[in-house]
Formats: C-alpha cells, sequence, structure tokens
C-alpha cells in the first residue's frame, strides 16, 4: 500500500473530502441497517399473536432513559398502539418506515459518492500535471534513451488504470469497513453466538481470494509495458509511413504490431480471467457461509435452549446477505489495486526521476549579454562514453564562429552546452565572464534563438507557430519577424494568411517554407544569441538560397554559433573550428585555413568544390 500512500497524497488535503464523506456514510450505514432491522417487527406484527407478556411490555409508553432500548420500546409502542387500535394502520407505519429508511441510505450514499468523486477526479488531475511537469524538466539526455511511446503509455494508459482503481481504493480504505461494522453490530445484536460462527467460516473465502489475485500485478506490468511498445510502433509508423512504403516494408511493420498485439492480448486475457475469478470465488463462497449459516442458525431457532426467534433470524439472514455485497466490493477492489500497482509503480518510476539540470537555489537572473561566450577546459561525456575533450574557444558579442566536422565529434553537443540542456563534466562554459550555471535556465534561454535541422512545428496557425510561448503577441511584430525571415510573401498566399493551421509538423508547407517559419519564429524572438545547428543541410538549392537569405537576416548584428555541413554556408565566419574525435584540431577563418597546405578545412573544401 506504500505505492498508493503516495498516490493518494496527490489529493490533499483529504479533509474537505474524507470529512464529509465520513458524516454521510456513517448516516447512509445507519438508514440501511435500520431498514433491514425493521424485518422483525415487522414479521412480529404479522406473525406473532398479541398476547398479556406483549401488552404489559409495550402498552404503555416507557419512561425516557438514555439507552438505544428507550427508542427501541417507543418504535414498539407506536406497533402496539396501531396494532390495537387499527392493524392496517401499523401496516401502513411500517411500510412508510421501511421506505424513508431505503430514501435517505440511497440519498445520503449519493452525497458521500459526491465526496469521493471529487477526491478521485483531483487525483488523476494532479497526477497528470506533476507527470507533465516532470517529463518537461527532465534533462535532452533521458529522452534518447526513452521510447516515446512508452512516455505516452504511462501520461495516459497508466494514469487512467490509477483513476479506475483510485475510487475504488478510496471507497475501500473509507467506506466498506464502515459497512462491515454497521452490518455487524446489527448481526452481532440479534445473536452473538451465530454472528461468531459466520467470523470462524468467512476467512476460509479470504485464503482462496488472496490465492487468486496473487499473480495480477505481473500481468498488469506486461500490459501496460506492451502497451508502450504498441504506441512506439504507432507513433514511428505514423512518422515513416513514407520510408516504410519505398522500402516495401508494411507487411514487416504490420506483422511487428501483430506480433506485439498478440502478446498484449495474451497478458489482458490472463489477467481478466484472473479479475473475474476473484468476485466469482467470493459470491460462491458467500453462498456457502449462508449455508452453513441457516443450518446452523435454523438448529438454534428450533432449540428450545436458544431464544433466537424465528423473526430475528430471517433478519439476520437478511442482514447478512448484504455483508456479501461490501465483501465482494472489496475483493473486486483489491484485485483491481493488484492491477493498478503495476500502473503506480510506473508513474512513480518516472516522478522519482532526478531532475539532473536544475537551477541552483541562489540562481540569478542573466542581464542582457555585453561580451563574450567562453569555453574554458570544457570536457563533457555520456556515460562513460567521452564526447568533449578540453574544448576552449570564445565568441565575441556581434561574432559568428562556426563549428565543422564530421558527425558524431560533438558540435550539436558545444551548442546545448550554452542553454544548458546539459551540463559540462568538466570546464566552464562562461558567459560574461558568469558561469552559465550561475543563471536561472528562464533567463538564460529568453536571450537564445535556435534554427536546428530538424524543423520543429506545431498542428497550430502560423501566427502562434512563430509566436510560440508569447500569448500576448501582436500580429504587427509576428509579420515584422516573418518579413526578416522571407516568409510573408508565401504566407499571405496560403488559405487564411497567419491564422492557416499547418498540419501535424506542418506538414502543408514545404520544407523550405517550414525552415523559413522556424527562423522567423527565432527572429520574433529578438534574441541577442543565436545558434543555428545544421539549418540550410536538408534543403534542395533553391529552398536553401531563400533561407540562407533570411539567415544572414537573422544573424545580422547577432552573435552566432554556426554548425555546418556546407562550407560554402560559412565562408564569412569570423572563426572557424574544425573538430575530430571530441576535439577542436583547427581554427582561424575561411582565408587563414585554405592558407595552410596540410590543413584538414582545405581537404575538406575540396571535397566539397568537387560534390557541386
Amino acid at each position: 500500500m506504500k505505492i498508493y500512500r503516495r498516490l493518494m497524497a496527490y489529493a490533499r488535503p483529504y479533509g474537505k473530502f474524507i470529512t464529509p464523506f465520513f458524516i454521510f456514510t456513517i448516516i447512509s450505514v445507519f438508514f440501511n441497517v435500520f431498514q433491514f432491522a425493521l424485518i422483525i417487527p415487522l414479521l412480529n406484527f404479522l406473525f406473532d399473536p398479541m398476547n398479556t407478556a406483549v401488552a404489559a411490555k409495550y402498552g404503555s409508553m416507557p419512561a425516557f432513559r438514555l439507552s438505544p432500548d428507550y427508542f427501541k420500546d417507543v418504535f414498539y409502542h407506536l406497533i402496539y398502539h396501531f396494532k390495537t387500535t387499527n392493524p392496517i394502520h401499523a401496516l401502513y407505519f411500517l411500510a412508510g418506515m421501511i421506505v424513508v429508511a431505503v430514501i435517505l441510505t440511497n440519498s445520503f450514499r449519493f452525497l458521500a459518492q459526491q465526496c469521493l468523486l471529487k477526491a478521485r477526479t483531483l487525483l488523476v488531475k494532479r497526477l497528470r500535471e506533476a507527470l507533465f511537469d516532470k517529463i518537461n524538466r527532465l534533462h535532452l539526455g533521458y529522452f534518447t534513451k526513452e521510447h516515446k511511446g512508452d512516455l505516452l503509455s504511462r501520461l495516459n494508459g497508466d494514469v487512467y488504470a490509477i483513476e479506475g482503481v483510485a475510487g475504488n481504493a478510496l471507497e475501500v480504505i473509507f467506506k466498506e469497513p464502515y459497512v462491515f461494522i454497521g452490518y455487524f453490530v446489527a448481526l452481532f445484536a440479534i445473536s452473538v453466538k451465530l454472528t461468531l460462527f459466520t467470523l470462524i467460516i468467512i476467512p476460509i473465502s479470504a485464503v482462496g481470494i488472496a490465492a487468486v489475485t496473487k499473480k495480477l500485478k505481473k500481468e498488469a506490468q506486461d500490459v501496460q509495458a506492451s502497451m508502450g511498445r504498441m504506441l512506439t510502433l504507432m507513433d514511428e509508423t505514423l512518422l515513416g509511413m513514407r520510408i516504410i512504403r519505398s522500402f516495401n516494408a508494411t507487411s514487416f511493420v504490420i506483422n511487428q504490431f501483430s506480433k506485439e498485439n498478440d502478446f498484449h492480448r495474451k497478458a489482458s486475457l490472463d489477467g481478466f480471467k484472473r479479475k473475474e475469478l476473484a468476485p466469482a470465488f467470493s459470491e460462491a463462497s458467500g453462498v456457502f457461509v449462508v449455508a452453513c449459516i441457516l443450518v446452523y442458525g435454523g438448529s438454534l431457532v428450533l432449540s428450545s435452549q436458544s431464544n433466537l426467534q424465528a423473526s430475528s433470524f430471517i433478519a439476520f439472514i437478511a442482514i447478512f446477505s448484504q455483508v456479501i455485497r461490501p465483501a465482494k466490493a472489496i475483493v473486486v477492489a483489491l484485485t483491481n489495486i493488484q492491477q493498478g500497482r503495476a500502473a503506480g509503480e510506473r508513474i512513480l518510476e518516472l516522478l522519482d526521476k532526478p531532475v539532473e539540470i536544475e537551477d541552483k537555489p541562489d540562481a540569478k537572473g542573466m542581464p542582457p549579454f555585453r561580451r563574450d561566450i567562453v569555453f574554458e577546459n570544457v570536457n563533457f561525456q555520456y556515460g562513460d562514453k567521452p564526447v568533449l575533450k578540453n574544448i576552449n574557444f570564445r565568441i565575441d558579442k556581434g561574432k559568428k564562429i562556426a563549428l565543422v566536422g564530421p558527425s558524431g565529434v560533438g558540435k550539436s553537443t558545444i551548442a546545448d552546452l550554452i542553454p544548458r540542456f546539459y551540463e559540462a563534466t568538466r570546464g566552464n562554459v562562461k558567459i560574461d565572464g558568469v558561469d552559465v550555471r550561475d543563471f536561472t535556465m528562464e533567463s538564460l534561454r529568453e536571450q537564445m534563438s535556435f534554427v536546428t535541422q530538424e524543423i520543429i512545428l506545431f498542428n497550430d496557425t502560423i501566427f502562434n507557430n512563430i509566436a510560440l510561448g508569447k500569448p500576448n503577441a501582436r500580429m504587427e511584430d509576428v509579420i515584422e519577424a516573418a518579413k526578416v525571415a522571407n516568409a510573408h510573401d508565401f504566407i499571405m498566399e496560403t488559405e487564411n494568411g497567419y491564422n492557416t493551421n499547418i498540419g501535424d509538423r506542418g506538414i502543408r508547407l514545404s520544407g523550405g517554407q517550414r525552415q523559413r517559419l522556424s527562423i522567423a519564429r527565432a527572429v520574433f524572438k529578438k534574441p541577442s544569441i543565436l545558434i543555428l545547428d545544421e539549418a540550410t543541410s536538408a534543403l534542395d538549392i533553391e529552398s536553401e538560397k531563400s533561407v540562407q537569405q533570411a539567415l544572414d537576416n537573422l544573424m545580422e548584428g547577432r552573435t552566432t554559433l554556426v554548425i555546418a555541413h556546407r562550407l560554402s554556408t560559412i565562408k564569412e565566419a569570423d572563426e572557424i573550428l574544425i573538430m575530430e574525435g571530441g576535439k577542436i584540431i583547427e581554427r582561424g577563418n575561411h582565408y587563414e585555413l585554405l592558407s595552410n597546405e596540410g590543413s584538414v578545412y582545405k581537404r575538406l573544401n575540396k571535397m566539397h568544390e568537387l560534390l557541386q
């Protein structure tokens, strides 16, 4: 239950739900027991004769005393009075009491459930928010290891599983015990011997139920993990549909999905079998217990040594039959809880992930950028794998520095260290002489814009994509940014101009148009520092020309770090850093590097010219 205690903490404060729930439940239980207790006077009224002993006991109004027996005697006095004056009125009285008790039972039960629903929906809301918040705060390296489908499964499937279990768990904890207690108080009041007999038999069913539910947790874990893998397959298939079809891999992908879906079906089937078996076993064992009570209780009624009346025995059976209902509810809840534990563990596993990159307690806001960005003896590694080794360079304000080298040498990692997407293993990255770790991340990134090879646009309007994160943006500012990015003309040719929805990942636009929108987004932010990560490498020559012009407009007057494969785009850089094996092996401007006969840059430039 440790898992559920932690999850239930998200529904705090409990008081505003549990206190009224407890009060309504107690009242509901009282009237529920009372309606069955009315069976005794009803049967006595119908079948017992009005003898002298009854007249002596209930013929006159009893003297007041603070005792449950006083209210019982008053009740029987009223029945006696009605029966002796007009018997049909006594019958109306008893029937009316039963109807009122049923109405009050269900009214207060409804009010209790409303309190429970408020706690349940609040729990789910806060869980979703906590998961989404954690996902948005985890460092980027986490997402290179985890499948997106598994994260979606935790946000949706696992949270839905907890939502279903939460209501049952709350009922088990805060409702059914009181229902049990209320029923057993009434049973003990009718017959102590018979109630003790039931308490001896009931544990027999509990042993069987425990055995049935024991394996539900593992089966639920398999189901949730399988759903995560299926979501990953769906996501990859939708994103890679063109590649899948061009390589005739449709049958292969369908077969993969079918295998995973079949595994999910079998795991779900095993879980459903056990889940349904538990309440069935509970009900069967309940019938067994009732049969034993009929035999033992009937013998007590027939025995001359027992004072158990037939009417009391029938009321006992009626009340005990109601004990089976909360017992069955508890069994169902326990089976759901076992299944929900797997989902709860997966949720808590994500919530417990450490946020490796956080603001320092004394972090301050970054003032306007004034002087330079400096890398001092920077080293970085992914796990045990070294990526950057002793990196040293400086970007003065307004200058343009380019990083060149083959894939995997750490160029993008250098760019990611400036906004603290990652943090250096050793060494320092400083802005205006201050380590970037001494600034708050929000203030640090506020002064930067990024344009990457992977164009990230959202299924929203052009306006909202350019003004990302700025809900109060003005249209004139967005238009100005679009003009700088050479995007205004094609935007105005779309169906609704800046209010045109561009579809998932901007699918309704061409590659060059999408990239110019991402440049417009960068311009709109009015950054002091600009990071371009192979921003034109995926474009054709015609698109590259228009995008490069937009990039030139964007870079004008800004401090820029450029990562490029196409050397033609960096000829005007103030300094070019050539990387190999995680190190900077050459540096200089385009003409200085070309003048060195043995330089790697000159060799790369010749290869580039041959490919033109």
